[in-house]
């Protein structure tokens, strides 16, 4: 059976330990001690010097499912208020939603199926690090191990999300040479041209793409005092539908920044992709789905499925091999905000469902 105080607690602490991607190092520590303490064989799986994934797997290393979640979070809002705080049935704090809660309960559905007997040589509990960043947990995991399904609990609301959006990430520059302020034109201004190009971009999401979701972030001029930077830079992201073809976007995206619209003589612009990251889509069949459907069904859910907006550990697993399906507490319009909180009634739900399906699953 799951365990509600010791889910809680587990929960709380994990939320009150900082672990912005890349900084993960404290709350591996406790993790592993944590498992560890209660007989579990953790495997340290190195990322890079100081980081490693936290895996519970079977010596065989025949892994038909494994529940994966990811360890990090974005970077705290405010360092001062970052840990835990319960306001009734909420709790509030960095990760809350992404995803210390959908970590939380694999994790007390792992030692419960454990702690009922089960026998599931097939079974593997997969803690990442690094995914609002770089992703580098998830490609160190897919490098060692192979397994044809996986739940990831990513914050879905409990609604099984078999398609999950691909991502883009793209970088414009504009580079010219400074000027004294007074000296300026338009013509020689990189803020000004990478405005004009932004706005372009804009007009083609807008009218062109209007099912794609796009974010201009970090835009960046160099510090120029009384005069005209000579270098600016914008990021952005881009989220599209399981079907869409990120290199078409891509091409699109590059003829429009780069087409000059008047002789811009003294600004070289420049169209970078830094990360792309394909879609999927999986079919709504098979053994397996029948023992989530059977597991939803037992805690009263209706059957229903979804898709996740945004990209996650999830397209590098699929582009391994695996199949995962999002499935986890908490709202994905929480992640990142400076108000993330999740309910613990449905952290307490989504392990009792992992535990239900691991169950069905295996036959125990």
């Amino acid at each position: 059976m799951i365990d509600p105080l010791r889910l809680k607690k587990l929960l709380l602490r994990m939320i009150d330990i900082y672990s912005p991607s890349g900084k993960e190092e404290a709350l591996l520590q406790y993790l592993k001690g944590y498992l560890k303490r209660r007989g579990f064989n953790v495997q340290a799986q190195p990322v890079d010097d100081n980081r490693y994934n936290l895996i519970l797997a079977p010596e065989t290393g025949d892994i038909q499912l494994a529940l994966v979640g990811h360890l990090d979070t974005v970077t705290a809002y405010d360092l001062e208020h970052y840990a835990a705080v319960e306001k009734g049935d909420e709790i509030l704090g960095l990760g809350a939603a992404d995803m210390k809660g959908g970590c939380a309960a694999m994790m007390e559905a792992y030692m419960a199926f454990a702690g009922e007997g089960g026998n599931a040589p097939a079974l593997a509990l997969c803690l990442v690090v690094g995914e609002e960043e770089t992703g580098d947990g998830a490609a160190r995991l897919m490098k060692d191990f192979r397994f044809p399904r996986a739940v990831i609990g990513e914050p879905t609301g409990l609604v099984p999300c078999f398609k999950v959006h691909g991502y883009i990430e793209t970088m414009i520059s504009a580079r010219g040479k400074r000027l004294h302020a007074a000296m300026a034109g338009r013509r020689e201004n990189a803020v000004e041209t990478l405005l004009e190009r932004l706005l372009k971009v804009t007009h083609f999401f807008e009218h062109t793409h209007p099912e794609l979701i796009y974010n201009i972030r970090d835009i960046y001029t160099s510090s120029a005092g009384f005069a005209v930077p000579e270098y600016s830079e914008a990021w952005i992201d881009i989220h599209l539908p399981s079907g869409a073809v990120p290199g078409e976007i891509i091409t699109e995206l590059e003829e429009i920044v780069t087409l000059q619209s008047r002789p811009h003589k003294a600004i070289e612009v420049i169209f970078r992709t830094e990360t792309i990251d394909a879609g999927y889509e999986i079919p709504e069949k098979g053994p397996a789905l029948d023992c989530l459907r059977a597991a939803l069904s037992d805690h009263g859910l209706p059957w229903k499925t979804d898709a996740f907006r945004s990209h996650s550990d999830a397209n590098q697993m699929f582009a391994s091999g695996a199949r995962p399906i999002l499935l986890g507490p908490g709202r994905l319009e929480k992640a990142h905000t400076q108000d993330e909180s999740v309910s613990f009634r449905e952290v307490q739900t989504a392990a009792e469902i992992y535990l239900a399906f691991m169950k069905r699953l295996f036959a125990v």
